[in-house]
């Protein structure tokens, strides 16, 4: 900071030194405020029918996305090395958080899943913040543990091990999806990180027959897998909310009903707002509109990429790694919940970021944005001295 910089208010020093992505900042408005406008059409009548308000969920979306900006701007006010200092307390807190919503009394159980702890004047769904907090310290530690995640399959087995633990907490809620999420979020940190492609293989398949057996030994999750392979072959039961979500999406043609005027959420789709809002979505705006939020997310996935690899050529390799694992998580639920939507994958409760209704699910995704703003930031204004130091050595 220079001399002039330093006497400067505040507010002042702000305006002059904060360097946003303008691509990353417009491509999250975007979704997000198209994400309130669909989450209104989709959830006016469940709204009405449940509260007698018509628009009940979107004013608990809207305060979640004030407080989501706001955990937004304190990421973004957080130089990084500080976020890289505090891995190990983020381990912990994270697995705190998956062991407490366990506790009788304090975890609070819906639809038979106990995934949630009242605080205040909402219900935090812990899986979304102790991602948060494991993804940070993964990258921790692949910039800590550099040599050994290379070279021996113990630096590869430590993390593992860790996320082994989160995953049988997730688990334990039960939250397979979250669980799916988390792991192969970590495994592709590790492997950009450098991890041999043997021991990434061994664990992986490992990972893969355990999940196998888990489902094969579930009667529920084993109906959930086998369950969108053929819907119309129990359209009223195993098979009712994909068959209600594919005649959604039919019905939406080329260029969709219009807004407001889809007929599947009046009823006939379960959790239209939340799981299957893409359904909605297709509905209303057709082929021509999924298209085009499809490619709004890939835009974002490019962003969050690029922005990986700038990091990693500053060799600033722990805003790398966290770059890509945020990028893979946010990109990676989003095409699981498409999938889901369209009949491709089986059904795993995830919601669509920026998009469907989820308080936790939205602070975190706008907690997660923070972050990235802060590492562009970073990378911007520490590029500034070494373009002039080149300059004057010309």
């Amino acid at each position: 900071m220079t001399a002039r910089n330093a006497t400067m208010p505040f507010p002042a020093r702000l305006k002059t030194e904060l360097k946003i992505d303008p691509v990353l900042l417009t491509l999250v408005s975007v979704l997000l405020l198209g994400g309130l406008v669909i989450l209104a059409s989709a959830s006016i009548t469940i709204s009405d029918n449940a509260t007698g308000n018509p628009f009940f969920y979107l004013e608990r979306q809207v305060v979640a996305a004030v407080i989501g900006i706001g955990a937004g701007l304190f990421c973004l006010f957080v130089p990084m090395r500080v976020w890289q200092a505090l891995g190990f307390p983020m381990l912990l807190l994270g697995l705190a958080l998956l062991t407490v919503v366990l506790f009788p009394g304090i975890g609070y159980e819906v639809n038979g899943a106990q995934r949630w702890v009242r605080i205040g004047i909402m219900n935090l769904q812990v899986s979304e913040p102790a991602r948060l907090c494991l993804l940070i310290y993964v990258a921790g530690y692949a910039v800590r543990q550099e040599k050994a995640l290379r070279e021996r399959f113990v630096g590869f087995l430590r993390p593992m091990l860790v996320l082994s633990v989160a995953c049988v907490l997730l688990l334990a809620e039960p939250d397979f999806g979250a669980a799916i999420v988390l792991l192969a979020t970590a495994l592709v940190m590790l492997f950009v990180a450098g991890a041999r492609i043997r021991d990434f293989i061994v664990f992986f398949s490992a990972a893969v027959v355990a999940m196998g057996v888990l489902a094969l030994t579930s009667p529920y999750r084993l109906n959930r897998l086998t369950g969108f392979m053929d819907p119309w072959a129990d359209p009223y039961n195993s098979g009712f909310q994909l068959t209600q979500s594919l005649i959604a999406i039919g019905r939406g043609e080329w260029l969709g009903v219009g807004l407001g005027d889809g007929v599947q959420k009046l009823f006939y789709l379960p959790e239209a707002h939340t799981d299957f809002v893409f359904a909605v979505f297709a509905e209303e705006f057709g082929l021509l509109g999924s298209v085009v939020l499809i490619t709004l997310f890939l835009a974002l996935l490019w962003r969050v990429f690029k922005l990986a690899m700038r990091a990693a050529d500053s060799e600033r390799f722990f805003e790398a790694y966290l770059a890509i694992g945020l990028g893979t998580w946010l990109g990676l639920q989003a095409f699981i919940n498409v999938g889901v939507n369209m009949g491709l994958l089986p059904t795993k409760g995830l919601t669509l970021p920026l998009i469907s209704y989820g308080r936790s699910s939205l602070i975190v995704a706008l907690a997660a944005i923070g972050l990235l703003l802060r590492i562009h930031h970073e990378l911007t204004v520490d590029a500034k001295p070494v373009n002039r130091r080149r300059r004057s050595k010309r």
